[in-house]
């Protein structure tokens, strides 16, 4: 079973172990944008930005409304040092590895940090 096919059926704490696992491994984070910008998504009060730690996880959410998106790559130094403090000030949060019929777990963009930081 392949890292893809073991995140699609895991549940949402095992997919943010995994995730930063595998950021951390191959230094990238991936999101979805359009020509506004990053994807974003609404759970329960918070916005947030949703991350995939592969291409190929970020492009099975881009179908129906988000056909039209893209999947781009972030270093992990990018991720660190401009878009953590970018969502910080902005007040989002980030929603980790959101599959098929499940969001993923929300951390606060610090929180994942710290998470990176300590794999490291």
């Amino acid at each position: 079973m392949t890292a893809l096919h073991s995140l699609l059926q895991a549940n949402a704490d095992k997919r943010m172990q995994e995730t930063i696992s595998i950021i951390v491994e191959n230094d990238q984070v991936w999101i979805l944008k359009d020509e506004d910008g990053c994807v974003m998504l609404t759970s329960d009060d918070e916005d947030g930005v949703p991350i995939w730690p592969e291409k190929s996880l970020a492009a099975l959410w881009a179908t129906e409304d988000w056909s039209h998106c893209q999947t781009m790559g972030i270093t992990l130094d990018d991720w660190m040092h401009k878009w953590t403090p970018g969502l910080l000030k902005d007040g989002l949060a980030v929603m980790v590895c959101p599959v098929p019929g499940e969001e993923g777990e929300v951390v606060e963009p610090d929180v994942l940090a710290e998470k990176i930081l300590a794999r490291k």
